[in-house]
């Protein structure tokens, strides 16, 4: 028998080589993008009341692209808080928790009832405990009650609830209406806007502070939204001149986001900044 040369064996083995190789190249395909289960109405379970966290459902960046409906409902929110605001699907309106009940605050500027099965894009609520209490009995406008309470804040890197109830000189509030698909973004939506002025009124002030490190997240600084003290009528807050109130300030050393987990939240590009935007949709034309 003709004895076979080097040459054969080596291609020999060559060839068994590149065939392993392309066979565990085979089996180590391209991971593909997972499908995250389930539409965001579950919620993370909190094990006791919590009186340390914010609670966040969404981001602000999310909401001025336009993302207005989102599944997070209102029977899953109310476990979560006592007090807060936020907006509806669709961008219904404008949302108040206060003392465990939500509002919804319409384009007429009047209140209407929320049911659980009801559902938000973006909110943030807290439980609500005052670590402090304290009277203004002076004529104080949108900028001074802010400046105000800032100077009463024992640290501007914490969240903040703060209800303030009680004699108004002066209040302006605004609300939206329900948008119709393809949806415009915030800042378009709020050119449209319908405001409401109240003389001699009196009423809460549910008002939320977040630290400037989260301004990709949430609206930085204040936040206000009023509702009268007959739960008729309110709204985002846009100008206000107090006159004999009660603050209650509630220090927050926790922050909880939660994301939805389907939809147009998983494919929308939020890289974009849009600190301008949300100033001109949050802190213009207050008095």
């Amino acid at each position: 028998m003709k004895k076979k040369s080097n040459n054969y064996y080596s291609n020999k083995l060559t060839a068994i080589l590149l065939a392993g190789i392309f066979l565990y190249m085979s089996s180590c395909t391209t991971p593909q993008k997972k499908e995250i289960q389930g539409q965001g109405t579950t919620l993370t379970p909190l094990s006791t009341k919590d009186y340390q966290t914010v609670y966040q459902l969404s981001t602000i960046k999310a909401l001025m692209n336009g993302l207005y409906d989102e599944a997070f409902t209102f029977g899953e929110l109310k476990k979560h808080g006592d007090f807060g605001m936020g907006t509806f699907n669709k961008l219904d309106g404008e949302m108040i928790l206060l003392d465990g009940v939500f509002y919804q605050i319409k384009d007429d500027g009047k209140t209407y009832s929320v049911p659980d099965i009801g559902k938000t894009p973006f909110a943030t609520i807290t439980n609500f405990k005052a670590d402090t209490t304290f009277s203004i009995n002076e004529d104080l406008n949108y900028k001074e009650l802010s400046q105000y309470l800032e100077r009463l804040m024992p640290s501007e890197n914490f969240f903040y609830a703060i209800k303030i109830e009680g004699e108004f000189k002066y209040a302006r509030t605004r609300s939206v209406s329900a948008q119709q698909k393809p949806y415009p973004n915030l800042l378009e939506v709020t050119k449209d806007q319908r405001t409401f002025d109240f003389q001699n009124v009196e009423g809460t002030i549910v008002a939320l502070w977040s630290p400037d490190y989260v301004k990709e997240l949430n609206v930085p600084g204040f936040h206000f939204h009023f509702i009268t003290k007959d739960l008729k009528a309110g709204g985002h807050l846009l100008g206000v001149q107090t006159k004999k109130v009660k603050v209650q300030m509630d220090y927050k050393s926790a922050y909880h986001i939660e994301l939805p987990k389907a939809g147009e939240f998983l494919k929308t590009d939020l890289k974009k900044d849009q600190q301008k935007a949300i100033e001109k949709v949050e802190k213009e034309k207050k008095r």
